[in-house]
């Protein structure tokens, strides 16, 4: 097969690159609560998106998927660097990565801070599954990884 997409599982899409290969949606999650995020990147998983997990924003950073994150999704309140401050220093290294937000302690002067950054979502923890996948949606599609993208 040369070109184009096949259907992920349920209404989420994967790009054939030429060749042959899976290029499957990689999904970021910064969260210092382990069991966050383990339980966002198997609810991910199980959606047919590749989630990769990070205990720090600095770890993030630092890491390989930094360059290939489709959409990221980040804990508010962390030590060391908050996600506030990692979405600004994204922003300050001309990353365009959407950015979405979680948080256990939802602020509307936080919130409305982060969307004036351009974040894709926010939202409250615990949070509903659709709002999550509707806000990952929209991450895709802003970065042209999303539902009915192929290669052209």
């Amino acid at each position: 097969m040369r070109g184009g997409t096949i259907s992920g599982r349920d209404r989420y899409q994967v790009r054939i690159r030429k060749g042959g290969r899976l290029d499957i949606p990689i999904i970021s999650i910064v969260d210092d609560d382990a069991s966050q995020r383990i339980a966002t990147a198997r609810l991910l998983r199980s959606m047919g998106f590749a989630a990769y997990v990070f205990a720090s924003a600095r770890e993030f950073l630092l890491s390989p998927r930094l360059s290939d994150t489709c959409c990221l999704i980040a804990d508010v309140e962390m030590p060391g660097m908050s996600g506030l401050k990692l979405q600004e220093e994204l922003i300050a290294q001309g990353n365009t990565t959407p950015v979405m937000f979680m948080t256990a302690f939802p602020e509307d002067r936080i919130r409305d801070q982060a969307m004036r950054a351009g974040a894709i979502g926010f939202l409250a923890k615990p949070f509903d599954e659709t709002q999550l996948l509707e806000c990952v949606e929209r991450a895709l599609a802003r970065h042209g990884t999303g539902k009915g993208r192929g290669d052209a």
